[in-house]
């Protein structure tokens, strides 16, 4: 079992605001790591973020976002030896166009 807990930095406004983008890019990182997609929601804060969940049957995956700080604070938790948890770490922080992340990865036993 892996967990990643990762700050995104830099990324802009408009694309940490957008909950149709945010919701489709958990969708794509679920596929990235290999993980089977049972669920996903998001929910736009008004007047700016958006949280959103990607339930997966081996854990899950979550994104908050602070547009107005350019910042987003994810991670992704997954077990079984089939995933690859920080391909979807990856897949986000581009998607998102970060320009700096700090990752912790905590091995879960």
């Amino acid at each position: 079992m892996k967990h990643i807990l990762f700050e995104l930095e830099g990324c802009p406004f408009e694309t940490l605001n957008d909950d149709v983008l945010i919701y489709g890019m958990l969708i794509l990182a679920a596929g990235s790591a290999k993980a089977t997609l049972l669920h996903t929601h998001v929910h736009k804060f008004e007047p700016q973020g958006v949280t959103g969940f990607a339930l997966l049957a081996e854990s899950h995956i979550s994104i908050h976002t602070w547009p107005e700080d350019g910042r987003a604070f994810c991670d992704v938790f997954t077990c079984g030896d089939h995933t690859e948890p920080e391909k979807a770490m990856a897949l986000l922080e581009t998607s998102l166009k970060s320009k700096s992340a700090n990752t912790t990865i905590i091995s879960r036993h």
